[in-house]
């Protein structure tokens, strides 16, 4: 019994990195989407946010208590980087930001293991008092 070989021996294969665009949706369909969406993340050491548009699968603007800026000023202060004061001051970073870039609304996006309590609470009320609107 004889194999035979789709390429000639000695032929190797060269894959391309695939990038997929997201999916363009209609003006009517976007503008009925929420289009900004509050993420957060906790770790053990840092706390993190980001408001990703949702349209264009992009990061609008993001804040985190791993900048260095932040993380310096903290650290002078002894103030740690990873508790609900930590979080209260990145969520206010955050809004500022947003104001800053001419986004008034965000809607929030929150994990099943995520509750209105703590972190959570303290990032989410600091963008509120920001004055930025909650969707």
């Amino acid at each position: 019994m004889q194999f035979f070989s789709v390429f000639p021996t000695g032929a190797s294969l060269h894959y391309k990195k695939m990038v997929i665009p997201p999916a363009i949706r209609p003006e009517r369909v976007t503008n009925f989407l929420k289009p900004y969406v509050l993420k957060m993340h906790f770790t053990n050491k840092f706390v993190s946010a980001q408001v990703i548009h949702t349209p264009t699968a992009t990061v609008a603007s993001s804040a985190s208590s791993q900048e260095q800026a932040l993380r310096l000023s903290m650290e002078k202060a002894k103030e740690s980087t990873r508790d609900v004061a930590a979080a209260g001051k990145i969520g206010k970073i955050l809004g500022e930001r947003l104001l800053l870039k001419g986004i008034p609304a965000v809607s929030i996006f929150l994990k099943r293991e995520q509750k209105y309590h703590g972190k959570v609470k303290a990032v989410i009320d600091s963008v509120r008092e920001a004055g930025v609107k909650l969707v």
